[in-house]
């Protein structure tokens, strides 16, 4: 390798740090020789890398060996990092780094050990669903024109998927025989081909009705009768569902992140923020696990404290 490769792979120098500068040049070598990394890839190695050397510069007079440094060692630097400001993602994207590098060492016969091996990854910080309040979700409900065929398909599709918490695909798979408005259920067809029972609200059964009122013949294949569809008489699609609510978001002044899935976030957030337990959630839901559903309980328990903060006298702000 010539003069020019070895310039674009070194780091930071220090007195007594050599064997570590030429384990991660060597290490920086084989990544572009041997697995053919790109130039931004290296590129990124060797920043965090070269993160890693000026941590160690600082901590002791002579720059450790890549054998000589311990998992303690990458503990404390990567508490560092965290002290430093480095978000979750930057700090596991390190520590890919140190477990490559030092797996290259060891491979190498430069180290003993994985020192990185032992380090595991920050658990990344779970974002809260977006969902809309009570007022908005009325506001779009209500937009869709009632005095058109497809303005009363609308106002079926977004009461029936808030007030079921259905997903979209769910939604567009319901066919008529699905449906005891009577009773106020439809059955759903949820992931891993489970079925369920979801309720309809009173709101929800009577859009359905005056759709049902208005909908033209289908003209799809098959026995099946789809209860919502397209202009043409076919079954709705998932995407035409997402198009039909960006009209409305637009035409309400609704944040434009909301989607489809944002109702059923909604269904679920209005159900526990009104006394419904976590478990009855789940089951609405059609999810497998609690963990999934217990989401949604953050969301209650950051509304709560908004609440409080906004009105007790004695709050933080």
């Amino acid at each position: 390798m010539g003069h020019g490769v070895a310039d674009r792979h070194a780091v930071p120098t220090m007195p007594g740090g050599t064997d570590m500068q030429r384990a991660i040049a060597r290490f920086l070598r084989y990544l572009e020789v041997e697995r053919n990394a790109s130039a931004l890839t290296i590129k990124s190695y060797r920043e965090d890398l070269t993160t890693l050397v000026e941590y160690l510069s600082g901590q002791a007079e002579h720059l450790p060996a890549p054998g000589a440094i311990t998992p303690a060692d990458l503990r404390q630097y990567v508490t560092a990092l965290h002290r430093a400001g480095y978000a979750k993602s930057s700090v596991a994207r390190h520590l890919a780094t140190l477990r490559s590098f030092f797996r290259f060492a060891q491979r190498e016969g430069l180290a003993e050990q994985n020192p990185a091996k032992p380090l595991r990854n920050p658990r990344p910080d779970r974002k809260l669903p977006h969902f809309l309040t009570t007022q908005q979700i009325a506001r779009l409900l209500e937009a869709p024109p009632a005095d058109q065929p497809l303005g009363l398909r609308d106002r079926a599709m977004l009461e029936t998927t808030y007030s079921a918490g259905l997903r979209v695909s769910e939604l567009v798979a319901i066919n008529d025989d699905d449906l005891d408005l009577g009773g106020g259920l439809v059955r759903v067809r949820g992931k891993g081909r489970r079925e369920r029972l979801a309720p309809l609200g009173r709101f929800a059964v009577r859009a359905i009705e005056r759709w049902r009122g208005a909908r033209p013949a289908p003209t799809g294949p098959g026995t099946e009768r789809p209860l919502f569809l397209n202009r043409f008489g076919r079954r709705l699609t998932t995407r035409s569902v997402a198009r039909m609510l960006d009209k409305y978001l637009r035409q309400t002044g609704l944040d434009q992140r909301t989607s489809p899935h944002t109702l059923r976030h909604s269904f679920a957030t209005h159900l526990l923020d009104r006394g419904a337990d976590i478990r009855s959630v789940q089951e609405l839901l059609g999810h497998k696990s609690l963990v999934t559903t217990q989401i949604y309980t953050h969301i209650s328990v950051a509304s709560l404290r908004a609440t409080y903060d906004k009105a007790h006298p004695r709050a933080r702000s």
